[in-house]
């Protein structure tokens, strides 16, 4: 934006013209300095958020494996719970049976609302 723009005769017009001209050229200026501010706070943003992503992943990790254990340590204890009452193959049987149900449960609570998502998403209408 070096072009130099004419000035005519008219010298007031000239001088407006000439301060217009500078303030856009201010105007560029600032637009261009808070473009730059704005990508090094944008990278600053994701820096953080990736290394702040680590952590989060290993103790997620860590979570859902002692959820596991926690539901084997239930399953066990089911059975061992169960054993005196109706034998070692029973007791084996109904746990495989309650836990088969709970994740049945589960799975299908996610069915419906993965429908219901979907349903939204697509606007065709759904219960929200």
């Amino acid at each position: 934006m070096t072009d130099q723009i004419p000035v005519t005769a008219d010298t007031d017009n000239g001088s407006e013209l000439g301060a217009m001209v500078a303030e856009v050229r201010t105007l560029a200026d600032e637009a261009r300095d808070y473009a730059r501010a704005e990508l090094a706070f944008q990278k600053a943003r994701a820096g953080h958020a990736g290394k702040s992503l680590k952590g989060i992943a290993a103790f997620g990790a860590l979570a859902l494996a002692l959820v596991f254990f926690a539901l084997m340590a239930l399953a066990v204890g089911l059975v061992l719970a169960l054993t005196p009452m109706i034998g070692a193959w029973g007791a084996a049987g109904a746990s495989f049976l309650i836990l088969l149900g709970a994740a049945g449960l589960c799975g299908i609570i996610a069915y419906v609302r993965v429908r219901r998502m979907l349903a939204t998403i697509s606007d065709k209408g759904g219960a929200a």
